[in-house]
């Protein structure tokens, strides 16, 4: 747990750096954490990274452990957003919508999108609500890699549809405004792509198969 902890936080912080601003290399500026700054898909590069080292020392099903993981992420992704919101960050684009609000925290005093509000229902609530069900109600989760690979391509398509509604980061509304995109938006391509290569080979059956242990023999190990 220590391990995918850490993996997140230097994750987060260096995929901050490096897709987001890169002059934070070279300085100390890079180990301020307290001032903000976290990558989300660099937090997920980092976990991965963690999880995998974690999985091999302990000679675990890497896909397996995911899998399982995955099933739980979605509640953290709300309970972070909901922060978010109450903290009057990471707010929206400016609107003239009838649920539009004006945040504290915003210099500008716009009424804006509450972004936050819109991550929380599709990373958490919807996500959560795809995720239980998968688990509890269909056999995905006898398939290693079907559940982690679903959870990937949900949360970075939620994120892709998100950031129409996030405020960009002030030094890269130029970069959006000239590539059409965002920078998270870009990122969630490849993780997208990724999510549906995971799905295919657990279909595939390349993976393995993960059956529960039948109950006459689970009785008599006992």
């Amino acid at each position: 747990v220590d391990l995918v902890t850490l993996g997140i936080i230097l994750g987060g912080r260096l995929g901050y750096a490096a897709f987001y601003q890169p002059d934070l290399f070279g300085s100390l500026a890079l180990f301020k954490l307290w001032t903000g700054g976290m990558s989300f898909h660099g937090g997920v590069i980092g976990v991965v990274l963690a999880l995998l080292w974690v999985s091999l020392r302990n000679n675990l099903n890497w896909l397996r452990v995911a899998d399982y993981i995955a099933v739980n992420v979605p509640f953290g992704m709300f309970f972070g957003r909901l922060a978010n919101f109450v903290n009057g960050e990471l707010y929206g684009r400016q609107t003239d919508v009838a649920w539009a609000m004006v945040f504290p925290s915003d210099p500008l005093q716009l009424a804006r999108h509450p972004s936050q509000l819109y991550q929380a229902g599709l990373e958490g609530l919807a996500m959560a609500a795809i995720m239980l069900s998968l688990f509890w109600l269909t056999k995905a989760r006898w398939k290693p890699g079907l559940l982690v690979g679903v959870f990937t391509i949900g949360i970075a398509t939620a994120r892709f549809i998100n950031e129409f509604f996030r405020q960009p980061d002030s030094h890269l509304t130029e970069f959006a405004a000239s590539t059409g995109l965002s920078m998270g938006q870009w990122l969630s391509i490849p993780m997208i792509l990724v999510g549906m290569a995971v799905v295919a080979y657990a279909i595939s059956g390349k993976s393995g198969t993960a059956k529960p242990v039948p109950q006459e023999d689970s009785a008599s190990a006992s």
